[in-house]
């Protein structure tokens, strides 16, 4: 798993082996099985989150029903906002497959920006990155309809719709999961024409 995170940082910033075990020592890759709950609504915390394998969901739960908002896979990074405002998080995040995550403390970031400034360089980059992507889905996500959401999600996301449950699958993109059944076959029966 090194040698995953180690080439995902060389496409941002190169590493000397000195910098590389300072990494490694921080003790921060965690298995963490399916179902498991990282982050509760209300709950403070210093946590981000790197996917080197699996995936995990951000959710809300309003009226008793959960709202998906977002899905992390393989070489995505969540910071979550309560991390940076330092308040009770005002949602969940959850593990949707058994997963291998870096997980680190904005306590020690910012240690290890200070012996290692071009960290904070690699940092910026990625959040840059980042805002650019979530404004790009959340304008789509305004402007289209489920089905064309769903097409997108085919074309840029594939994986997402066999690893993920129907039913968190259907929130994401905003619909019931028999709104979704419904869609599929429709897509599938213009495929077919």
């Amino acid at each position: 798993m090194q040698d995953t995170l180690f080439s995902f940082i060389a496409k941002y910033i190169s590493l000397t082996d000195d910098e590389k075990h300072a990494i490694l020592s921080l003790d921060l890759f965690r298995a963490v099985k399916k179902g498991t709950t990282l982050l509760k609504e209300g709950q403070n915390s210093k946590d981000s989150y790197f996917v080197l394998k699996g995936c995990i969901r951000t959710h809300y739960i309003l009226d008793g029903e959960e709202k998906t908002t977002a899905f992390y896979t393989e070489m995505e990074a969540l910071t979550p906002p309560c991390v940076i405002s330092k308040t009770p998080s005002e949602y969940y995040i959850s593990c949707v497959e058994d997963s291998i995550l870096l997980i680190s403390n904005s306590d020690m970031e910012v240690e290890v920006n200070r012996k290692f400034p071009k960290f904070d360089i690699m940092c910026r980059k990625l959040s840059e990155e980042l805002l650019a992507k979530q404004r790009i889905d959340f304008d789509e996500f305004k402007t289209n309809s489920p089905e064309q959401r769903y097409l997108n999600l085919l074309q840029k996301r594939p994986d997402l719709i066999q690893r993920v449950p129907q039913h968190q699958l259907a929130s994401f993109l905003g619909i019931k999961p028999q709104s979704l059944s419904r869609l599929r076959a429709r897509i599938l029966e213009k495929s077919k024409e």
